[in-house]
């Protein structure tokens, strides 16, 4: 028996909808074959299979009630009747075909939907959709990222969170990302999006559990001078992160600014929080206040009655916890801890760091001025080093251009200086931000700068002749370099850009 369909089917309209529907079908089950069985997950192959095949099918389908619908009235206003609702008669036959292909056919297309909108969703939250679709844009980002404590983490983890209402807030505000990035009007580099960030105890607090309190943490770090013989210098702190003992929780240390029994508060003057002037402090168990204003610049009250006071948490210390760029005195002193960048190369930290602080149009013109300078500079200075360790100049150069890339993106003017990072207070105000000598309560009670608040030094010195304190016991810090007093009295920050060791 010959398969009929309605005499309405029959139009161009309809013909042509289920042609590409039919064959955009065929080709999302084409390229989901190459996905499951190749493993290919291309960031381009799952738009492609996930979001623009599947609307281009869709757009078909609705091409064929369309034609049908068009085709109807043109057949009515032929005979001159006035068009009414279509009527279905299951005793037609060609009525009957079709309802049965429009209920199968349906029931395929919800059946395929439904796995198709999850594997879309999935895709969309995937880190190499958020990686690597906009690789020029998000290219800095994602390398940061691979190469932080949280690699193993999704992005959208922290970026989303959960909640089905942030995952469309996300999705909203993803498709002016994509206008941006189509158009070529987004900024370089891209600002940190302080406003749209979900509060930390929302997101970070997933996997961080606050109740579990930290005890002290030895942290050993070393320096390289930017004098001839690149002069090691080692300096072992212990990070009073929480009480000495973790049984006693956070009645002192760092993260005594998130104790549950305290409220830290704070104005900033600008849109990167790197001015605080005013902060205000809480006893939630006893009901003092305490008000620090920064003496250097007081709001007034109009001021303090339009600014925006927010509630510290993790996020305004580790501001930067997976998209970190480090100064480039941090990233030569690393691989040359490590042994990539030799120390036995005369004047290198120096050298590498005239290198890193030249902006570069392109990253590489970079690789290619680190290469011609180095090699230039020790075939000029250093001829007899040039030809005895010419190995150790080729990793150095190499171990350099890899440092660079990891950090420095100059397509995406994206630099240390870029992002400031709040943890510390050598490169970036940080923890000066408040802690600086300038807050002070109207009864004049201050918020020092002590160093022994937040750490003390068991040793300092060049290896082998190194200052060592006694168990308990903390030294004085002594500057790697001969500035006398003057440290006691400035900011770290006031000297050290980054480049400086």
């Amino acid at each position: 028996m010959k398969f009929k369909l309605p005499p309405s089917s029959q139009n161009w309209i309809s013909l042509i909808g289920a042609t590409i529907a039919l064959i955009s079908l065929f080709m999302i089950i084409f390229l989901l074959a190459v996905t499951v069985v190749l493993e290919q997950r291309a960031a381009y192959l799952g738009l492609v299979t996930y979001i623009l095949l599947p609307a281009v099918m869709v757009t078909g389908l609705l091409l064929i009630p369309i034609g049908m619908w068009l085709n109807m009235r043109k057949r009515v206003a032929k005979k001159g009747a006035k068009a009414g609702w279509p009527i279905i008669n299951l005793n037609d036959i060609h009525h009957r075909n079709a309802f049965f292909v429009f209920s199968i056919g349906t029931t395929v297309f919800l059946f395929l939907s439904a796995i198709g909108s999850y594997e879309a969703f999935h895709f969309t939250e995937s880190n190499t959709f958020c990686g690597t679709l906009c690789h020029s844009v998000m290219h800095p980002e994602y390398l940061a990222y691979q190469n932080s404590p949280h690699a193993q983490v999704a992005c959208v983890a922290c970026h989303v969170g959960p909640g089905a209402n942030w995952y469309v807030r996300s999705k909203m505000s993803g498709l002016y990302q994509v206008y941006a990035t189509t158009t070529n009007i987004y900024p370089r580099p891209i600002p940190t999006p302080i406003k749209n960030l979900r509060p930390a105890r929302e997101v970070c607090e997933q996997c961080h559990w606050p109740e579990k309190f930290y005890a002290h943490k030895i942290r050993l770090e070393t320096h390289f001078l930017t004098d001839e013989q690149n002069t090691r210098w080692d300096i072992s702190l212990v990070m009073k992160i929480g009480s000495p003992q973790s049984a006693l929780g956070l009645v002192e240390g760092i993260h005594w600014h998130i104790n549950p029994h305290v409220k830290v508060e704070y104005i900033a003057s600008d849109a990167a929080r790197e001015n605080l002037p005013w902060v205000r402090y809480t006893n939630l168990e006893t009901g003092e206040v305490k008000v620090y204003q920064d003496q250097d610049n007081l709001l007034d009250q109009a001021a303090l009655d339009t600014l925006e006071v927010r509630t510290m948490d993790c996020m305004d210390c580790h501001n930067r916890p997976s998209h970190l760029y480090r100064a480039p005195t941090k990233f030569i002193n690393t691989a040359m801890t490590a042994g990539y960048i030799s120390p036995e190369l005369p004047e290198i930290k120096a050298l590498s760091i005239e290198l890193c602080a030249q902006e570069y149009p392109t990253n590489d013109s970079a690789m290619t001025h680190i290469r011609e300078e180095i090699t230039r500079f020790y075939s000029e200075n250093y001829p007899d080093i040039y030809e005895q360790k010419s190995d150790l100049i080729e990793n150095a150069i190499v171990s350099l251009q890899n440092v660079f890339s990891a950090n420095i993106f100059p397509e995406m003017k994206v630099r240390w200086d870029a992002y400031p990072d709040h943890i510390g207070h050598l490169e970036y105000n940080g923890c000066f931000r408040c802690h600086n000598d300038l807050h002070a309560t109207d009864a004049g009670e201050v918020i020092d700068k002590e160093c022994n608040s937040c750490h003390f030094i068991n040793a300092q010195g060049v290896p082998g002749n190194a200052e060592v304190a006694l168990v308990g016991e903390a030294l004085e810090f002594k500057h790697p370099e001969d500035i006398g007093e003057s440290w006691k009295e400035s900011l770290c920050v006031d000297c050290h850009s980054g480049l400086n060791p």
